[in-house]
């Protein structure tokens, strides 16, 4: 005979899995520290690979421009700011990554303490039927 309170949790815990689970598994396989510094990582070369894609469309775009009307000082002042720019991007962009993920790793963490609560909520109904299951009728146990 099945019990509803069983096939009830076991329900929640599958539909939480397939829900959630893809979120917060692969998280919680890391320390904090080390993911946010592996997702800050790929955002570094993430934002460098866009920046310097779009100056190198930029450059191309006013390539004429350039050659023509700019001296080397102008040029030269030109790359500063762009390296000015690039620097106070990658920072903001850094800060807001590590705000981020910070934010998904605590989340997840503590949405894992729930799962492994009610994993262990399961767990201990099944021992108490499986204790019940081995008395015999008298309230003795079977040896």
């Amino acid at each position: 005979m099945l019990n509803e309170e069983k096939v009830g949790a076991m329900t929640e815990l599958a539909i939480f899995e397939k829900n959630e689970g893809r979120k917060i598994f692969p998280i919680n396989r890391y320390f904090k520290r080390d993911y946010v510094g592996g997702q800050m990582f790929r955002s570094f070369f993430g934002y460098t690979f866009c920046y310097l894609l779009v100056l190198l469309m930029w450059i191309l775009y006013k390539l004429e421009a350039l050659l023509n009307e700019m001296s080397i000082d102008d040029m030269l002042n030109c790359a500063a700011k762009w390296g000015k720019t690039y620097v106070a991007g990658l920072g903001l962009y850094l800060l807001i990554t590590w705000a981020v993920y910070s934010r998904r790793y605590d989340t997840a963490s503590r949405v894992q303490l729930v799962y492994v609560s009610r994993l262990k909520h399961l767990l201990k109904r099944y021992e108490k039927d499986r204790s019940e299951k081995t008395k015999d009728y008298r309230g003795g146990r079977v040896k």
